[in-house]
């Protein structure tokens, strides 16, 4: 198992934050990592994910909402076209601070034989491409 764990302290409220990270159709707007998203943030729905990472690796894929709490938690859970091989849960927790603001956290949790395959080498370049996604949340939340 091999977790990537980002968060950013936004200068806004959950719904506000809610609103933008369910609100798939704009993505293409603001998000530089998830540059594309298609589907409904709706428990048990399958979605479709493209990902553009720091590096320029793009990817595709298509995962099921698994947890869908307003203004709270979304998360999803794709798996590699053999399933056990390469898993991965996408986690997204929004959390009103006591100052008016709101903690984001964004991870991923990995799982499966080829985790240990590919090591490390999913570390600098998913973690660079949660952060700049997570600024661009914040970016968007705090201007509009």
């Amino acid at each position: 198992m091999k977790t990537i764990e980002t968060d950013i302290m936004v200068d806004s409220n959950p719904n506000k934050i809610w609103d933008i990270l369910t609100n798939f159709k704009e993505y293409e707007l603001w998000n530089p990592f998830m540059t594309k998203v298609v589907g409904n943030a709706i428990l048990g729905s399958k979605i479709e994910v493209n990902i553009k990472t720091i590096s320029g690796k793009k990817r595709t894929y298509f995962p099921i909402i698994t947890k869908c709490e307003i203004n709270r938690e979304l998360r999803w859970k794709g798996k590699s076209f053999l399933p056990g091989i390469f898993d991965g849960e996408r986690i997204f927790v929004i959390e009103k601070s006591n100052d008016n603001r709101v903690s984001f956290l964004h991870k991923e949790v990995f799982k499966g034989l080829g985790v240990k395959l590919v090591g490390n080498k999913l570390d600098q370049d998913l973690r660079e491409s949660f952060v700049k996604m997570n600024k661009a949340l914040k970016a968007r939340a705090e201007n509009t």
